[in-house]
């Protein structure tokens, strides 16, 4: 578990630690901020696309070996990027290491689904992700430093050493440890994997929970794409003050992570979604009214917080909407999280250069509550059949 947590923290870097960097690839490249997230909308294409690959792929050579490969070829991906000449290579490189990043988590989660009873589920994925957390405070603050330092390539280079170091502990759990090492017995073709997936959306649960993701990672992870470049152009930032200001957004997660264990039984599944809610439209209003950094902090840490609220309640679903086919459906949440994310950027993307970002967070502050209200009714009613 320690491991996984290690790869999802790698994973997470390679997936914020773009974020502080738009105004420096603007300015290298001459195109705007919204031009720049391309790097940020083709990597969540791909992280999203290939899962629909990497499902049948684990269930037949075994989720953590999986999760070893990609990580190690994660580590060549980084590097072209680092190596990218012009913008549109930067993007296609992107888009590879997206492919290969975008499977650590969800067989990550798969693995433990397969590995920890349903009870224990909510508590074990929330320390599991702190990794994922961790990964994305860290990435933000050392990409911006970085970044203001040693240009962009910088943090490209970093992340791929990164993952040289957890493929080889990941390698050496495999050779140690005989639960790494368990396979599914099923070896139907691509083709038949494929099917099985689509058959899965007949499930009414699965479709609740397919599109509840996607209209999450559409309306709160675009205009988180932007945080960074908010505090950049709004609030007078550096390219490395703006990155370790996000990280606040990390430390609301990790804050809830450490109370998850108290705190799911009391407020129950329902009351986590309502919460994870109201604190995310908090959040996104008070990171849009700031008038400093110092008034951001508060909001981020919001953000943070609630996502998890959230996010994990929704994870937990995907982990039991389908338990006989459990990769399967990991895989699909995961390709509808980030096709969610990768639509939510590229909207995002035109509105920020349109009429700037305020109006962009102030669209997710009111859209993730409403959201949250709905899964919450679908949750009760689920629960009374």
């Amino acid at each position: 578990m320690v491991v996984l947590s290690l790869a999802a923290f790698a994973s997470a870097s390679a997936l914020r630690g773009v974020d502080p960097l738009l105004p420096l690839l603007a300015e290298n490249f001459g195109t705007s901020a919204g031009g720049a997230s391309a790097v940020i909308t083709a990597f969540a294409v791909a992280y999203g696309v290939l899962q629909l690959a990497n499902a049948p792929l684990s269930e037949r050579y075994g989720k953590y070996r999986m999760v070893f490969w990609v990580t190690a070829i994660s580590a060549a991906g980084n590097l072209a990027c680092a190596f990218a000449p012009s913008l549109p290579l930067l993007v296609l490189a992107r888009f590879a290491t997206g492919a290969t990043v975008g499977a650590i988590v969800p067989l990550a989660i798969a693995w433990i689904g397969d590995a920890v009873p349903y009870e224990r589920r909510q508590s074990v994925l929330a320390r599991f992700l702190i990794g994922n957390m961790l990964g994305m405070a860290l990435a933000t603050t050392a990409s911006g430093w970085l970044g203001e330092m040693y240009g962009w390539r910088a943090i490209f280079v970093a992340l791929s050493g990164l993952y040289v170091l957890t493929a080889a502990l990941l390698w050496f759990e495999l050779q140690t440890n005989p639960v790494t090492r368990l396979t599914s017995s099923t070896r139907e073709s691509m083709a038949q994997a494929f099917l099985r997936m689509l058959r899965l959306t007949r499930i009414y649960w699965v479709r609740v929970i397919l599109v509840m993701v996607f209209l999450e990672g559409a309306l709160f992870y675009g205009p988180l794409a932007f945080a960074a470049y908010h505090a950049h152009r709004h609030l007078q930032l550096g390219i490395a003050g703006s990155g370790t200001l996000i990280a606040a957004f990390a430390v609301g997660g990790l804050l809830y992570a450490s109370v998850a264990g108290r705190l799911v039984p009391r407020l129950g599944e329902r009351g986590l979604v309502l919460a994870g809610g109201l604190f995310i439209g908090a959040g996104y209003i008070g990171l849009a009214l700031a008038p400093g950094p110092g008034y951001a902090v508060p909001g981020l840490m919001a953000l943070g917080a609630g996502l998890y609220m959230l996010h994990n309640t929704l994870q937990l679903h995907a982990t039991q909407m389908a338990p006989e086919s459990r990769g399967a459906a990991v895989a699909l949440f995961a390709f509808c999280l980030f096709t969610g994310q990768s639509a939510g950027v590229w909207l995002a993307s035109h509105a920020v250069d349109a009429i700037s970002t305020p109006p962009v967070f102030a669209v997710a502050a009111v859209g993730m509550p409403i959201l949250a209200l709905e899964f919450r009714r679908r949750l009760a009613a689920h629960r009374l059949i």
